[in-house]
């Protein structure tokens, strides 16, 4: 199981940043030990003072493929969920500096906190997914899939052309605006819809 990762993939949340809009999707990925249950807690690391969230729909590999065409893409998966790409911030900030490669401030232990899954069959609107997420109860950030400058179909497409996808890989979407730092204390709650999927105590 490998876990591909899409930043910059949110209009709003790239103007946060500063950064331009891309013009193909932005992709980096974390091991399999970044991986952080659902009701688990989510301990600070020692080397960063500025751990973010960032909320983002994930959705699971069910079927196999390379370099898969688009519109064959929505065969590939069936399940998503709501998951926290948390970024250790200052040291994004640090190599990002340097011209380095910024895996580390993204892909430490943990850092890919992940809800439970349900079947896209069971939602609304597969067009418009709604999520957002809480912090100690009050709502911290609310998207749409349908504000993705690059949707589930165009990832894995994009994606498949230079990696195998396997059932079971995770796909993290990207985030909307409104990141910002947890704290010691903080509980974190994702919403897929109405209904809350993700739990994730901070320490």
């Amino acid at each position: 199981m490998k876990i591909i990762a899409v930043g910059m993939n949110y209009k709003a949340h790239i103007r946060e940043l500063g950064d331009p809009i891309p013009q193909e999707p932005v992709i980096f990925m974390k091991p399999g030990s970044a991986i952080l249950k659902n009701h688990k807690t989510f301990v600070i690391p020692g080397f960063s003072n500025e751990i973010h969230y960032e909320t983002e729909l994930v959705i699971k590999i069910s079927r196999s493929g390379k370099s898969i065409e688009k519109q064959s893409a929505r065969s590939h998966y069936s399940e998503i969920t709501v998951g926290i790409d948390f970024t250790a911030r200052d040291l994004q900030r640090s190599l990002r500096a340097k011209a380095n490669p910024w895996e580390l401030c993204k892909a430490f232990d943990h850092a890919a906190a992940l809800g439970e899954f349900v079947s896209i069959e069971q939602l609304k609107n597969r067009e418009n997914i709604e999520f957002g997420l809480k912090i100690n109860g009050k709502e911290v950030q609310h998207g749409f899939s349908s504000d993705m400058l690059f949707n589930f179909d165009d990832i894995i497409a994009y994606v498949s052309r230079f990696i195998t996808l396997s059932k079971g890989d995770l796909i993290y979407t990207g985030t909307p605006s409104g990141i910002g730092p947890v704290h010691n204390g903080d509980l974190l709650e994702g919403y897929l819809e109405k209904t809350k999927v993700l739990d994730i105590p901070i320490k």
